[in-house]
């Protein structure tokens, strides 16, 4: 176990029941797109209904996205003004916007990825796109959409939505494997489990994660169904991910044997890169969803309000590489924020959809 992990489980150990009772109430290189949007007539058209990931409430849906619909489904549009194209603050900062359309915003134009983009998720170093397509199939891809690789072909009668990529370096003193998995979230027959498939894979059939917990005395097995919205990072690649059915957050330690634990009432957790720099989540309050950042404390978890005046709902969380910034959707486009809530919210872009970072 990481000493990460040691610490936080020890810390959660003492705080988690309190915590629970209490009811909480790249810059992106020169190697992008410049402009790859081919014909797009109207730049301001296209913006799914509800995103690509969430709803606008910050509770999943037990799949992790209201239009993140099966092998069958068809992305949800609806129409924007078509007087001016909306504010696009995504030049040279990293942020990608998807909406369940086959483009993207990203680089200050939008990208054309020839197929339907749902829940973009970005490589640790950038190079690679992993998606949900418009066949339902899990995709990998370069960059502006070329090279696309099925890496999962969904076999029909479920809904797969938010990949996240897990990613580990080889560690030969404790005889651990280079892992580049993904991770995602997959619902049949309403039940919604947790899946992982090989990243460099073809056409794989995912498996279904282990969620073992802490060890401790009167410990509780852990959720195996409900589990949506899953987000890795760390050189360690840990992961956390939301559970519909009691509405809390959870840690996977995966280095050195998997475990994890609740940590927070809350939903769509993004994890921040750093090791030990926990996570943000989404939690209501006062009729208004809040954008909350976790980090372990000595004597348990430690939560900030980063937006405790909003009143707009902030969803769908997303770090910036070098763990500085967050985006979060909005119901009338995307804002960025500073990590550790310093600043009020900031609207960057008038596109609406599911923000992710490019390293």
């Amino acid at each position: 176990m990481t000493v990460r992990a040691g610490s936080r489980a020890t810390a959660t150990a003492i705080a988690l029941t309190a915590s629970i009772t209490a009811g909480f109430g790249l810059l992106l290189t020169g190697c992008g797109p410049e402009d790859a949007t081919g014909d797009d007539p109207n730049p301001s058209a296209t913006s799914t209904v509800n995103g690509t990931g969430g709803t606008s409430t910050g509770t999943p849906n037990g799949s992790g996205g209201t239009s993140g619909g099966g092998a069958t489904a068809t992305p949800v549009v609806s129409k924007a003004p078509a007087s001016a194209p909306p504010l696009n603050g995504t030049a040279h900062n990293g942020l990608t916007i998807s909406d369940g359309t086959r483009f993207v915003v990203m680089n200050g134009t939008r990208v054309d990825f020839g197929t339907a983009v749902r829940d973009l998720a970005w490589s640790p170093d950038g190079r690679k796109a992993a998606f949900v397509d418009g066949d339902g199939d899990l995709v990998v891809s370069n960059p502006d959409g070329s090279g696309r690789t099925v890496v999962a072909k969904n076999p029909g009668g479920q809904t797969w939505s938010h990949p996240t990529w897990q990613v580990r370096p080889a560690d030969p003193d404790n005889g651990l494997p280079r892992l580049n998995e993904l991770i995602f979230a997959g619902r049949k027959d309403g039940v919604a489990k947790l899946y992982g498939v090989p990243a460099t894979g073809h056409n794989a059939k995912p498996a279904v994660l282990s969620l073992n917990h802490y060890s401790g005395e009167d410990i509780k097995q852990l959720p195996q169904t409900g589990n949506v919205w899953p987000s890795a990072a760390g050189t360690h690649g840990t992961s956390v991910y939301a559970n519909t059915a009691d509405g809390q957050v959870y840690i996977r330690d995966d280095y050195l044997r998997q475990q994890g634990s609740a940590i927070a009432k809350g939903s769509e957790p993004a994890f921040a890169p750093g090791d030990d720099e926990g996570f943000v989540f989404v939690r209501s309050v006062g009729g208004h969803d809040h954008l909350f950042r976790e980090t372990s404390g000595n004597n348990g978890p430690v939560f900030k309000d980063l937006t405790p005046n909003a009143t707009t709902d902030y969803t769908e969380p997303a770090f910036s590489p070098d763990g500085r910034t967050v985006a979060a959707r909005t119901p009338n486009g995307i804002v960025t924020l500073p990590a550790n809530g310093s600043k009020a919210p900031v609207k960057v872009s008038g596109y609406v959809g599911l923000p992710a970072y490019r390293g």
